[in-house]
């Protein structure tokens, strides 16, 4: 039996919601949890993103949960990792979970798609 692929994310702006948005489009598995309000940084997230919400938790619950529900994570980013992204960076660590980290200034998009496959 093969174990099923789910992308997972927290449906923040950016490449959380990219990732869903191009799971959603492909037809792939993809969901995660999302904090009390289904709350991101521009507002609200919109009902199309298959996301749980954790009542009353904020994004720091919701990162953990996420981080914790994942095979692995990868985080893509520019310059230093900081508030969120360095404490998703450290969920990974805590909870012993595969973490790679590609910075934009590092990898093209083709070079970054092969370190991720």
């Amino acid at each position: 039996m093969t174990a099923q692929l789910r992308i997972v994310s927290g449906g923040q702006t950016g490449a959380d919601r990219a990732a869903l948005d191009a799971a959603l489009q492909a037809g792939a598995p993809c969901g995660g949890w999302a904090p009390g309000g289904r709350m991101a940084e521009d507002g609200p997230l919109d009902a199309r993103y298959p996301l749980q919400e954790i009542p009353g938790a904020g994004y720091i619950e919701r990162t953990r949960a996420n981080v914790a529900d994942s095979d692995g994570t990868v985080i893509l980013h520019g310059g230093a990792l900081e508030g969120g992204t360095l404490q998703t960076q450290r969920f990974c660590a805590e909870l012993d979970k595969p973490c790679l980290v590609i910075a934009r200034e590092q990898f093209d998009e083709s070079q970054a798609a092969a370190e991720i496959a």
